[in-house]
């Protein structure tokens, strides 16, 4: 049987294959070019490895420049333009991590603060649909229950037209159900309409 190192570069020879078609296959929906490749959490590093070598096959056997993009620092920038990380600091002391994870939630959705998905669309933007692929990071940021990488993906739909690949941490229980960050709490939690490469 083989190994989960293994199985992460056979998943992603068959991305690089699809990202390489012309036209490419790792979507499924033209108004939300994006597929999802996740990967074991305790595999962070491996994975890393691999896309990084991905990007340099890429760039050598494509016209295409690989732009990583992390939602890790969209997540700092979005606490950041709000009311900033001693806000948030202060909260926790005062009421706890709960309180904390739920305002940093409201940073990321509520269109009075900085909404993830401008923020995501805003990186987007700047990429030429074209010659860019964005490879989107840096996912576990999210975790236990910051922001969902469904609803997230949701409402990236009709926001961008840069193919991209967002690399998630994830376990698998057949191709269906994805569980963010092997956290049972997250079992079943949404729908990706996507290319899911698992």
């Amino acid at each position: 049987m083989p190994s989960s190192k293994a199985k992460i570069k056979e998943r992603v020879r068959t991305l690089e294959a699809d990202l390489k078609a012309s036209p490419m296959r790792h979507y499924i929906y033209h108004d939300l070019p994006f597929a999802i490749f996740c990967y074991p959490p305790e595999q962070e590093w491996a994975v890393r490895r691999e896309v990084d070598l991905l990007k340099t096959r890429l760039e050598n056997d494509t016209n295409r420049t690989i732009a990583f993009v992390s939602l890790a620092e969209l997540l700092w920038q979005a606490i950041d333009e709000s009311e900033g990380i001693q806000a948030v600091a202060e909260l926790e002391q005062r009421d706890g991590f709960e309180a904390a994870q739920l305002q940093i939630q409201d940073y990321l959705s509520d269109p009075d603060w900085r909404p993830l998905p401008d923020l995501l669309a805003e990186r987007l933007a700047e990429l030429d649909p074209d010659r860019h692929i964005a490879f989107i990071v840096r996912a576990g940021a999210l975790a236990p229950n910051v922001y969902r990488v469904s609803k997230l993906l949701d409402e990236m739909k009709g926001r961008t037209r840069v193919p991209c690949v967002l690399f998630m941490p994830a376990t698998t229980e057949g191709r269906s159900s994805l569980r963010f960050m092997g956290i049972a709490e997250n079992e079943g939690r949404g729908s990706y309409h996507t290319k899911v490469y698992v």
